[in-house]
């Protein structure tokens, strides 16, 4: 009798150290997209945290799971600047288009954000107005 009730506790125990885990941790970006657009986050940095990491992650490494996300991380392609603003403006394969929920000068301050981090160095600027061409 006393071997399921200690069962049952220890089950408990776990369960409430893992919500109170999951009520301190941190929105990693996947949770971005719950929210109504339009979305407001200024800066680079902050579209990549909020959208852009929930599937290619927090250090641009992509990842394979329910699906593939390309590396964003010394990626090549990035170096013609127009590529990575197309493929957020319009979408690509399974990548859905932010065009509709990015503005301008968003689309333009993660391109060059992704451009000049994770190992990619391209110096070129994205600007709102090359952004405004692509749509």
């Amino acid at each position: 009798m006393r071997t399921p009730l200690a069962a049952a506790a220890a089950i408990i125990s776990v369960a409430a150290v893992a919500g109170a885990r999951a009520d301190t941790a941190q929105d990693m970006g996947a949770g971005a997209m719950n929210r109504s657009p339009p979305y407001n986050f200024q800066g680079g940095e902050a579209v990549f945290k909020n959208i852009c990491q929930g599937c290619h992650m927090a250090n641009a490494q992509g990842a394979v799971g329910a699906g593939a996300y390309p590396a964003l991380a010394r990626n090549a392609k990035l170096e013609v600047a127009g590529y990575p603003v197309a493929v957020i403006v319009h979408g690509q394969k399974a990548m859905p288009a932010f065009g509709g929920l990015l503005n301008d000068q968003q689309i333009a301050d993660v391109v060059n954000y992704v451009r000049t981090h994770f190992g990619n160095n391209y110096k070129d600027k994205v600007t709102p107005a090359d952004v405004k061409a692509q749509r």
